[in-house]
């Protein structure tokens, strides 16, 4: 990798302050493992499309920070299986009528009859386990992940007629007494978990635990939809289940489908092709799996909408082949898409604590105050994204990436980057009044006995509008001076950067919350 594209940064490298500021300590191989952290619990609901297959190997080789309770087939408007009895299914305004296919009422849509996509991640993640598991031991056995595999209801465009192995798993999931939230995402559509809630509504509707239950799983259940692909969001779980928090973030980087087309110099340079199979596809069973532009594959044999795996052909020539071609070709190898990277991204155990609530933000965005597509308004009582400079963490999301895909193939501990260590001295959480100084200490250790940079910065999520002065920000020792127009009961998020110079270098962070008295 290019060093330069970590000099770039305004990061001033600590080593070059003087020693009594801190020192660098060298960790045991366990001392960075989240092991005894809570960590979030999540199911992922995935439809059959090539940025979900991307989306999950990434969320995979991240599965040491979240506890994965579901791994779940589902359909969406843009794929669905049929229940192969010859029934063929219509919705109004979706793509085949679009795209003028006139394809439709069909027996399926964009299924391939062997759709296998969270086997064949979860296979190839088999394969590479022992070396993941001489790095992080917290990654959970390939058994463990098989167990979590479910079909839901995959047959038709948001059909929530009746349950599914994947809505009964959902069900027990929302229904146990285990504390704390259950994060469910929804990849494609929301159809089974849709079918879950309409479930227990159906059992529970006409008891007398009903209300206090609904109420219950309203505060426990936490959407992270990707998007509401099938409509049953909008028609029957924000009708019925009006409570039920909904995360759909903006703002952050974007993984999506040409997200290089509009992306800044240093983006880009993380999805080149060079880079890419440099980084990616190079590296062992995930890496080939892993989808880039003109890979020769395609999900459905015959999809007039899936062109990603040719080359050499100009948009005007796809057409004439019968493509449907929706974006700009790319250079063969390069960055191809993870749409669904943004509903998991800030569960990360990073120190962003993004997962804690929707408004702080992480590497996956930040909740909006309005979701314009659907007009419905999820609880922020943060700033508006349009009112925030947000960070562009698609960089260090990258490296990261490509960290833990080299500890995929890599059997030695000793031979790959490990993550900087953050903390901070006292609470994360705390009160100060206007005016005041308030001096903050942090620390921070690299397992691999790496140099690290660290840079204090304003994370503009709070509900103070202003901007705060951060003296000596280049500084383990730091000082906040609260604004003397900040208000009782506003919020300032104050974070603490830290990136080492290992190969490739590796960023993490840890944020303080400072309230107005």
């Amino acid at each position: 990798m290019d060093k330069n594209l970590f000099r770039s940064g305004k990061i001033v490298p600590v080593f070059l302050l003087a020693a009594a500021v801190f020192s660098i300590s060298i960790l045991t191989v366990n001392a960075q493992i989240s092991s005894g952290k809570v960590k979030p619990r999540i199911v992922i609901t995935t439809d059959p499309e090539l940025d979900d297959s991307n989306s999950l190997i990434r969320f995979l080789l991240y599965s040491t920070d979240v506890e994965i309770e579901g791994l779940v087939y589902a359909s969406s408007q843009f794929h669905w299986k049929g229940d192969g009895k010859g029934t063929r299914w219509y919705v109004p305004g979706r793509e085949y009528d679009r795209f003028g296919m006139n394809e439709c009422p069909c027996e399926s849509w964009r299924w391939s009859e062997n759709s296998r996509h969270i086997h064949d991640v979860v296979e190839a993640y088999e394969k590479v386990y022992p070396n993941l598991i001489k790095h992080n031991p917290d990654y959970p056995s390939p058994e463990y992940l098989k167990s979590k595999i479910r079909y839901g209801n995959i047959e038709f465009d948001g059909d929530i007629s009746k349950d599914s192995p994947g809505s009964d798993l959902i069900k027990s999931l929302i229904l146990d007494d285990r504390p704390g939230k259950l994060f469910l995402a929804a990849w494609g559509g929301h159809s089974t978990i849709a079918r879950a809630l309409k479930s227990i509504q159906e059992q529970y509707e006409y008891t007398t635990e009903w209300e206090a239950l609904k109420k219950k799983i309203s505060r426990k259940v936490v959407l992270l939809p990707s998007g509401d692909q099938d409509d049953t969001y909008a028609k029957y779980i924000k009708p019925n289940w009006p409570d039920i928090e909904y995360r759909q973030f903006r703002g952050g980087p974007n993984y999506g489908y040409g997200a290089q087309i509009k992306a800044s110099p240093e983006d880009a340079a993380y999805m080149t092709p060079e880079w890419m199979k440099e980084n990616i596809t190079s590296r062992g069973p995930l890496g080939e799996l892993y989808r880039v532009w003109g890979d020769g594959k395609q999900m459905v044999k015959g999809d007039r909408l899936d062109y990603f795996g040719l080359s050499g052909y100009t948009d005007e020539q796809l057409r004439k082949m019968g493509y449907i071609v929706w974006m700009p070709v790319q250079k063969k190898g390069s960055w191809l898409g993870e749409g669904d990277n943004h509903t998991f991204m800030n569960m990360l155990d990073n120190g962003l604590r993004a997962w804690e609530k929707g408004y702080y933000g992480g590497w996956g965005g930040r909740v909006i105050e309005v979701q314009e597509e659907t007009g419905f308004p999820p609880p922020s009582p943060g700033l508006s994204a349009s009112k925030m400079d947000y960070p562009d963490f698609f960089p260090q999301a990258q490296r990261d990436f490509a960290n833990r895909l080299k500890w995929s193939v890599t059997d030695k501990y000793e031979n790959a980057n490990h993550e900087p260590v953050v903390t901070v001295e006292g609470p994360l959480e705390f009160l100060a009044s206007p005016g005041q100084r308030v001096a903050i200490h942090g620390r921070v250790s690299d397992p691999d006995g790496n140099k690290v940079a660290v840079k204090w910065w304003q994370f503009n999520a709070g509900t103070y509008p202003g901007k705060v002065d951060i003296s000596h920000p280049d500084s383990l020792k730091t000082y906040v001076t609260i604004p003397k127009d900040a208000a009782g009961g506003q919020t300032i998020h104050i974070i603490l950067e830290a990136t080492d110079n290992g190969e490739p270098p590796l960023t993490r962070y840890q944020r303080i919350i400072i309230t107005i008295r």
